[in-house]
C-alpha cells in the first residue's frame, strides 16, 4: 500500500491553478525586472520562461534534462503556486 503525500496529490483544479501559475509568475518576473511581457507572447512561452525564472531562483526543482516538456512545466507551475496557498483556499 503506498501513500502520497499531500505535496505529491494531483491537484483537482488544475486548469485554474495553471491559469493563476502563469499570471502571479508574470508578475514575479516582472518584479525581478528581468522582463517585460508582450500581449503577442504565447502562453507556452511564458510558462517557459516563468519555469526556467523560478529555476534559477530556486522556488522550484528543475526538472531532468530527459524529462523537460512543457507539459512537466506547466505542473511544475502548478505545483509552485498549490504549494503556496493556505489551507482551505477556492483553488486547493
Amino acid at each position: 500500500m503506498s501513500s502520497k503525500s499531500a505535496t505529491n496529490k494531483k491537484p483537482k483544479n488544475e486548469a485554474k491553478l495553471l491559469k493563476e501559475a502563469i499570471r502571479i509568475g508574470m508578475m514575479y518576473c516582472e518584479k525581478r525586472g528581468v522582463v517585460a511581457f508582450d500581449p503577442n507572447d504565447s502562453q507556452d512561452e511564458k510558462i517557459e520562461y516563468i519555469y526556467r525564472l523560478l529555476v534559477h531562483d530556486k522556488q522550484v526543482q528543475p526538472l531532468a534534462k530527459a524529462d523537460l516538456s512543457l507539459v512537466k512545466m506547466k505542473h511544475k507551475l502548478v505545483m509552485w503556486l498549490y504549494k503556496q496557498l493556505p489551507d482551505g483556499h477556492d483553488l486547493k
